[in-house]
Order: C-alpha cells, then sequence, then structure tokens
C-alpha cells in the first residue's frame, strides 16, 4: 500500500496510524470493562429490590391480601428501569402485577429458577418470597430494560472519538516535525547511491548527520564504497589466480564458447588427452575428444545445464567413453556447467577419469555378489536339519552361481583316517561318478593337499597337472586342473572338507578363495546345528514319552483322588445291599436254591467291590499293600468269573452277530491255593475282557486249570505242587516286540479305548501273591496266558475268633448316619435282632436324641456313628456322647474303616470301628465285645 510513497509520507502514515490504533483499543477496553461493569452492578441492584420487595410481600402472600401486595409492588414506581413485577402464590399462581394495565401474557406464566439473567433486551430474576428463613410463600418475578446501559455507553463512545480526534492532531503535529531526523539522513545516501550508479564513480561519500544507526548506515554504505573500489583493484590478481587454480584440478576443465569451441584448456586436460592448450583452442571438444558413441550423451549434458543454467552441483555427472589423441577410450564422467557473461554464454565442462574407479566397483559389486550368494546359501542350508541335505545344497548352489565343475563335502574320520562323501552337487554327478567320488564314497588322506586340509589350513592349488599324490593326479585324469580344499572347523577340530575343483588352470581368485573359506564356516556351523538338532530331538522324543507317562501317573493320581472321595458315597449305597442280602441269607430258611445262589453271588460281587474300593487309595498313597490271603479254590472261581463275564463274552457279540465259543477244561480234585479271592476274581476278568477284545470277527475262549508236581523241597520232604489257570483266545495275536512290552504300565494296542493298565494289574497282583504269569502269542492265531501258583503243603483253616461272644438280646441301640437308606436297612437288620432301634440322619440330631434319652431316664447301650457327615461329624458325636456318658460304647461304622484300621487312626471316644459296607458277623462280634467291655 505505500510502497511507492515518499518516506516523509511513509512515517507520517505509519506513526498516526499506531497512535491511533493504540487509543481505539484503549477506549475499546475501556468501555467493554464499564459495560461488564455495569452489568454486574445492575443484576446487584435489581437483586436487592426483589429482596425488600420479596420481605414486605410475605404479609400479603401469608394472609392472602392482594390490595396488600399490590400496594407493595406500587412501590417499584421509584425505579424507572423496572418494566415489570409480578408476585406468585406458593401454587405458582399469580397474586398481583405491576403495573396493572399490562396484559397478563406478557408475564410468564409460572415461576421458573431463582436468579436473575438477561435475555435480549431486559434484565429479569426471579426471587423467593420466603417467612422465617425457611417456609417459602411465593415467588417474586422482576422485569428491567437496559436503557442506563445504552446511555452509558452512547456517552463513553462521544467521550472517546473526541479524545482520538484530538490525539491525532497533536500526534500529526509532533510527526511532522520529528520525522526529519529519520528521513533526510535516508534522503542523503540515496542522492549518493544514485550518483555512485550514474557515474561509476567510488570515491562519492554520503554526509553523515549523527552517531545513532542512521549514521552508522552512513559508515557502512561509505566503507562498503572503499571496498568495492579495492575490490575492483583486486578483481584482475583473482583472475590470475583462478587460471592457477584450474591448472592445479584433478579433473580435466575445457571452456567451451556458444558454437562449441575451445577457448580454454587446463594443465589436466593436456595431461589427460595428450593434446596441449595451443592446440585444441578454437577446436570443437566432441570433433577432439569424444568419441562418435559419446557424442548424444555429451549434447545432452549440455542441453541440460543450458535448459537448468545450474553450477556444477546442480549437474549431475554423465558418464561417457573419451578418446585420447592416440585414439584409444576411457571411461570419464562429465559435468557441463553453463557459464553466463557480459560476452555472451559459455559452458564449461569438467571430465574426470574414472577407469580406477570402476575398475573399483567391479570388484565390489563381484565381492557383493558372493555375499549375496553365502546369505543364500546360509539361508537355504538354515532351513534343512539333516546334514546330507545341506550339503548337497550347499555343492548345487556352487554349482550355478560360482560356479564350479565339481565339488563335495566329505566328513573326517579320525579314527579311520579317512574322508568319506556325504554330499555331491547334481550338476557335477556324473564327473563325480567318473572320479569314484560317489555318496558314502571313501578317499585316503595324502601327504600334501588333504592333510594339510584336515590340519584346519586352506588349501588351493592353481594347477594340479604336476602334483604326483593319488587325490589331485584322479581329478586331474578327468580333465580338472585348479583344486581348493576347505576345512569343516568348529572348536579347532577339523571334522570335514569341503572340496570344489574347475576345468582352468589357476580358475580361483583370491576372492573366490575368500568366499569358501567363509562358506566352510557357514557350513560347519550349521552342520554342528544340525547335529544339536539331531540330539535335540532325541531327547525331545525321550522327554515327551516321559512326559505322557508323567501325565498318565498324574491322571491316575487325579483319579485315585477323586475315587476315594467318592469311596464313602459306594459304600453307603451298597451298604443296604450286603445288610439285606446277609439277613435274607441268615434268617429266612424257605429260599430255593436259585434263590440263595443269587444272593451268594450277590454277596461275593459286594465284597469285590468294597475290595475294589478300598484299594482305590493306591493310586495316590502308594505303599506296601497288605494282602490278606485265605484257602482259595481256581474252579469255583473260574465259574463265578464266567457267570460274571457272560454279557460280555456272550451278549454283546451276539448283537453284532458274532460268536464266541467257550471251552471248560477244569481240573478234578484242583487244590486249594492261599490268595485274596477278590483280587484273582478281578484278575481273571480282566483277562477274559483281553481275550475278547482281541476277537472282534468271533472265536474261541478256553479256560483251563491243572495241576503240576515239582521236586521235592528237601530229600525226607513233600513233593511241591502248582496250581496253573489257563486263558487262551484265537484272535489277532501278538508280535515278539508287543508280548515283550505288554505288561508294562500304560502300553495298549487298543488306542484311545485302552488304558494300559489291564494286564499291568494282573502283573501287580501275580508279584503280591508270589505267582508267575506267562503270555505265549503267534501273531494272527492267538494268546494263552497262564497264571501259576504255588499249593501250600499245608491249608489254614478259616480264622476263627479266640474269644466267644454272645450278644445280648434287645439292646436299645442309637445308630447315626446321613444316609436314610442306610440308617433304614440298619435298623431292620437290628431290629430283626431283636434289639429296639433309635435313628437319627445326622451328627447334631444324634447328639439331641442322646442328649433326650439320657435326661429321660432311657440310655442307649451302644450308639452305632457314621464318620463323614455334614456340619457335625463322627469324630464330635463320639466325644459327646463319652462326655455325657463315659461308659457308653461308641461303635464308628464309616467307609474309610479299614485304612484306618491299617494305620492305626483309630478316633478318640470310639470303641471299635467297622468298615463299610458292614457284615452281620463284625457286627454283631462288636456289639457282643462293646456290650461285655462294658458290664465288666
Amino acid at each position: 500500500m505505500l510502497r511507492n510513497t515518499p518516506i516523509r509520507q511513509k512515517l507520517m502514515t505509519i506513526m498516526l496510524l499506531t497512535s491511533g490504533l493504540v487509543l481505539l483499543l484503549t477506549c475499546a477496553a475501556f468501555m467493554a470493562y464499564e459495560f461488564l461493569t455495569f452489568r454486574q452492578t445492575a443484576v446487584r441492584e435489581l437483586s436487592t429490590v426483589g429482596q425488600i420487595i420479596a420481605a414486605n410481600s410475605t404479609a400479603a402472600l401469608a394472609f392472602q391480601n392482594q390490595d396488600d401486595a399490590r400496594e407493595v409492588l406500587a412501590a417499584l414506581k421509584a425505579d424507572r428501569h423496572i418494566m415489570a413485577a409480578t408476585l406468585y402464590d406458593s401454587r405458582g399462581q399469580r397474586f398481583a402485577v405491576y403495573p396493572d394495565g399490562r396484559p397478563p401474557d406478557s408475564f410468564p406464566p409460572a415461576p421458573n429458577r431463582d436468579g436473575f439473567r438477561f435475555e435480549q433486551s431486559h434484565l429479569v430474576g426471579f426471587e423467593p418470597v420466603v417467612q422465617g428463613g425457611n417456609q417459602r410463600l411465593g415467588t417474586l418475578y422482576l422485569e428491567a430494560d437496559l436503557a442506563a446501559l445504552y446511555d452509558r455507553l452512547r456517552l463513553y463512545a462521544t467521550i472517546a472519538l473526541l479524545v482520538i480526534a484530538v490525539s491525532l492532531l497533536v500526534a500529526y503535529l509532533i510527526a511532522r516535525k520529528l520525522q526529519r531526523q529519520i528521513s533526510r539522513p535516508i534522503l542523503a545516501l540515496a542522492e549518493t547511491a544514485k550518483a555512485v550508479s550514474e557515474r561509476q564513480d567510488y570515491t562519492v561519500r554520503a554526509p553523515k548527520f549523527g552517531q545513532d544507526e542512521l549514521g552508522l548506515l552512513t559508515d557502512a554504505f561509505n566503507q562498503m564504497l572503499t571496498r568495492i573500489h579495492q575490490q575492483n583493484q583486486a578483481l584482475t590478481e583473482s583472475e590470475e589466480r583462478v587460471r592457477a587454480v584450474v591448472n592445479s584440478a584433478l579433473s580435466a576443465v575445457i571452456v567451451t564458447d556458444a558454437n562449441g569451441g575451445i577457448t580454454d584448456w587446463n594443465t589436466r586436460a593436456e595431461t589427460m588427452f595428450g593434446f596441449g592448450r595451443a592446440e585444441v583452442l578454437g577446436r570443437r571438444l566432441e570433433d577432439t575428444i569424444v568419441k562418435d558413441g559419446g557424442r548424444e550423451a555429451y549434447q545432452r549434458a549440455v542441453e541440460h545445464s543450458l535448459r537448468t543454467r545450474d553450477g556444477v552441483g546442480g549437474n549431475p555427472p554423465v558418464p561417457m567413453t573419451a578418446m585420447r589423441r592416440d585414439r584409444s577410450d576411457f571411461p570419464v564422467e562429465l559435468a557441463v556447467s553453463t557459464l553466463t557473461t557480459t560476452d555472451g554464454t559459455s559452458s564449461c565442462s569438467f571430465i574426470t577419469d574414472i577407469t580406477e574407479r570402476k575398475q573399483a566397483e567391479e570388484r565390489v559389486h563381484a565381492q557383493l555378489a558372493r555375499h549375496h550368494l553365502l546369505n543364500r546359501i546360509t539361508r537355504s542350508i538354515g532351513e534343512r536339519q539333516d546334514l546330507s541335505s545341506i550339503f548337497r545344497v550347499v555343492i548345487s548352489t556352487l554349482e550355478d552361481n560360482l560356479p564350479i565343475d565339481v565339488g563335495c563335502v566329505c566328513l573326517y574320520d579320525a579314527g579311520r583316517e579317512v574322508l568319506t562323501v556325504t554330499g555331491v552337487g547334481v550338476k557335477g554327478r556324473a564327473l563325480a561318478t567318473a572320479l569314484g567320488m560317489t555318496e558314502q564314497a571313501n578317499i585316503p588322506i595324502d601327504a600334501n593337499g588333504l592333510s594339510r586340509c584336515i590340519r584346519g589350513e586352506l588349501v588351493y592349488e592353481p594347477d594340479i597337472s604336476p602334483l604326483e599324490f593319488p587325490f589331485p593326479q584322479r581329478l586331474a585324469r578327468q580333465g580338472l586342473r585348479s583344486l581348493i580344499a576347505a576345512p569343516l572347523l568348529l572348536e579347532s577340530r577339523v571334522f570335514g572338507v569341503l572340496v570344489a575343483a574347475r576345468r582352468e588352470p589357476e580358475g580361483f581368485s583370491s576372492p573366490d578363495c575368500e568366499f569358501l573359506r567363509q562358506l566352510s564356516e557357514h557350513v560347519a556351523l550349521a552342520a554342528h546345528q544340525a547335529q544339536i538338532y539331531s540330539a535335540l530331538q532325541q531327547a525331545y522324543d525321550e522327554l515327551r514319552q516321559s512326559q505322557q507317562t508323567v501325565l498318565q501317573h498324574e491322571r491316575l493320581r487325579a483319579l485315585g483322588k477323586m475315587a476315594s472321595g467318592i469311596a464313602h458315597d459306594i459304600n453307603n449305597a451298597i451298604s443296604p445291599i450286603a445288610l439285606y442280602a446277609q439277613i435274607l441269607l441268615e434268617k429266612e430258611q424257605n429260599l430255593s436254591l436259585d434263590a440263595r445262589a443269587y444272593l451268594e453271588t450277590i454277596e461275593r460281587a459286594i465284597d469285590d467291590v468294597a475290595a475294589t474300593v478300598a484299594r482305590l487309595r493306591e493310586f495316590y498313597r502308594p505303599r506296601e499293600l497288605q494282602v490278606a490271603l485265605a484257602p482259595t479254590g481256581l474252579n469255583p472261581l473260574v465259574h463265578q468269573v464266567l457267570h460274571f463275564t457272560s454279557a460280555r463274552w456272550r451278549d454283546m457279540p451276539q448283537q453284532r452277530g458274532v460268536v464266541i465259543q467257550t471251552v471248560i477244561d477244569l481240573a478234578p480234585d484242583l487244590p486249594p491255593i492261599m490268595a485274596a479271592e477278590s483280587e484273582i476274581r478281578e484278575a481273571l476278568i480282566n483277562l477274559i475282557f483281553n481275550a475278547v477284545d482281541a476277537m472282534p470277527e468271533g472265536g474261541t475262549l478256553a479256560i483251563r486249570t491243572r495241576v503240576n508236581g515239582s521236586a521235592r523241597s528237601s530229600p525226607d520232604g513233600p513233593v511241591l505242587q502248582s496250581a496253573h489257570v489257563e486263558i487262551t483266545d484265537t484272535g489277532l495275536g501278538m508280535d515278539d516286540a508287543t508280548r515283550r512290552r505288554c505288561l508294562e504300565p500304560f502300553f495298549t494296542t487298543k488306542g484311545e479305548r485302552g488304558t494300559g493298565l489291564g494286564l499291568a494289574m494282573v502283573y501287580g497282583t501275580m508279584q503280591r501273591h508270589g505267582a508267575d504269569i506267562e503270555i505265549e502269542s503267534v501273531l494272527g492265531q492267538g494268546t494263552t496266558v497262564r497264571l501259576s501258583f504255588a499249593v501250600p503243603t499245608v491249608v489254614a483253616g478259616a480264622r476263627t475268633s479266640a474269644t466267644a461272644y454272645t450278644v445280648p438280646s434287645a439292646l436299645r441301640i442309637l445308630v447315626v448316619d446321613d444316609d436314610p437308606l442306610l440308617l433304614k436297612s440298619l435298623r431292620d437288620v437290628l431290629e430283626a435282632g431283636g434289639h429296639e432301634v433309635v435313628t437319627a440322619a445326622g451328627g447334631q440330631a444324634g447328639i439331641d436324641t442322646f442328649h433326650e434319652a439320657l435326661a429321660g431316664g432311657k440310655s442307649f447301650a451302644v450308639v452305632i456313628t457314621d464318620l463323614g457327615m455334614p456340619y457335625v461329624d463322627g469324630r464330635q458325636v463320639a466325644a459327646a456322647v463319652k462326655q455325657a456318658s463315659s461308659s457308653t460304647p461308641v461303635i464308628m461304622l464309616t467307609g474309610w474303616g479299614q485304612r484306618m484300621a491299617d494305620e492305626s487312626d483309630i478316633p478318640a471316644n470310639v470303641d471299635r470301628v467297622l468298615s463299610k459296607p458292614p457284615k452281620l458277623r463284625e457286627l454283631s462280634a462288636a456289639l457282643a465285645q462293646c456290650c461285655q467291655a462294658a458290664g465288666s
């Protein structure tokens, strides 16, 4: 806006604008402050008026006197800015208004929230009318205009305009006087500069008017004129120095005119091209030093320089081929810079000989290619984990990329002093076969190259034809001339050799040797890692197998804990069955033979279940199992087992249309053996199940018993005998490897259907009984399992009690248990024996029943209690009974009775512990013993 205005006017305008803007901002800030202050004051004043009117209106609202209310509101006439007022009662209805003539719809229909606010051009507010500080009688509405605010703002605006006008006038007068102090020195400098420019007279100097900044500017201007004068004198000297610098440059510097003629030629150009400076001046550059094939590149460089007019740094060098005086060519880089002077436009060409750089780049590219090849080989062998695959990949990659005519990787056998070929390339396989270097072929170590390589040296033979050693001569006979043998070193130990050969003599350069040395290190490391991986894989497989075994153990341990936890429930569930079966066998004399046989089978099955439950703790509480041995007949056991398993070998196969024939061949008069009947029965069941599983398409199941005699234990002693049970099937059979492992825990051939514990449990049972197990099997023909037991020379009789007990009749018995079915069965059995029985469902109920009977004079002769009950267990029941009546016997009937007896863990305050399911004989003996002890 002021660009072409004289400096005097510029200074005046700037000072006046600055002053006016400052005044305007000051007045605006003052008016804004007054505006905000007035609004706050108006709110406070109106709020004060509202509080006064509200206080004066309490009586009118309290007594519902509208006349008094209008009279109170009429007092607002004293303030002309209050436009309207309304008094609302407690229900929000208008009670009185001001002024009276104002339309009702101009007032709010109901009071809003308390407080004052600005709405458009009015100040409105609601003030509560309160009596006694907490009782609200109504609300006062006030409305006031803002005329006073607008009047004050207009007054302040008028005053501000007057102040700004007067201030600008004063500023103008002062600025007109003071601007000369700035404009006069500047005008003097302008006049001096004009004189220098027009007359080229650098001796003219500008006058100085003071020591301020303008004075300093004048001094600097005069000093600049002096320096320009001195620079003109030094320019000639500078041109001479530039000539010297150009001549000493490492690049050839050639200056040409607009027509391409050479106008300057430095010393480096004379040396590079063989022409003297005087010889080339005036000649065209492209005809002198540029070959025919490079002229197009030269023209493009010149055109680019003329188009961009950049210096050397702005024009990238262009590679091209130059020509010497003798017409020989060599690679150069050309950079063209355009020089514009008063004489016209010229070009300066900077030419650099890049012969050495090209050679260095070729060497670098070759080295990078080898590194790339090394990385590719390293990645390829890193993806493989077996030695032969690693070696084959290395040799095949070398054949394709180095390349080589034949190669191999050999492993060194230090004991035999030979190399074994382990990897041969694909392309050189035919030549390797002709050389006798196929995989797994042995190469003797000679006294020359191979022996040095085994000692850890890289061996390079540029020409093997004059060598008289066997291995080089073998290669030379097939036309190979150069050889490299690189050792595979690992921790200063050579375990192999990398061999590479070419048909050309001196076929390997120094970089090739270095590359093969580095490659041998990578191959050695990869081979070592492959060996480590193989060892780790084997260790991992063994560890995984061990983990599977441990996992199976842990699963069985967890199963044992869970099964032990439910053993109590199992014993409770079978106890009523056992009690009713026993009472029927003992009390019912009119049972049929079939019914009695059925009940005896039920009783045996219950005994087996109880024995199995008792052995469940073996899964997680390993200890020496105490087997209770008794005279046992094998023939009755065989009949029982066949009866128990008939559904498995007869019914279930028939549902699939399969028939399994049974052959029973039992020796007559088979002597009894000493055994735990339930365990032998369980072992036979497992063997029958295995035999049935081995015959999915049907077959024959044969069970035989026999007795054999052996030598006497002493000359006068009896003949020792052994009893045998054989279970034979005509099923799938086993091979020798399976037969040897079939007794191992968790070994199974049934897949997910098998646990691998059946035969292992049979084997454990035989070990506990001091018996033998033999397995004969033929794959595809069947299997025979033979159990052999020693027949005792003296068979112990049935164990009888040392003391005969007589059970008193009509005992008063308290039975405590949380299982209602077991309570009922115990009650029925004991009442059948003539006793009076009282039952209690739970520990606390039993304690309460005992205390009530004791208080009523009807004490109990015996208390029978369970151990595991909710809230109050059997230990607490026994303690409560003994505390109330120390002479009352307590019998604990629990599923953990056998374990407690084995571990001597009899609870305090308990006289006898019996196991579930209970036996009537044991229960009767316990009652008799406890009553006899209490009576004594």
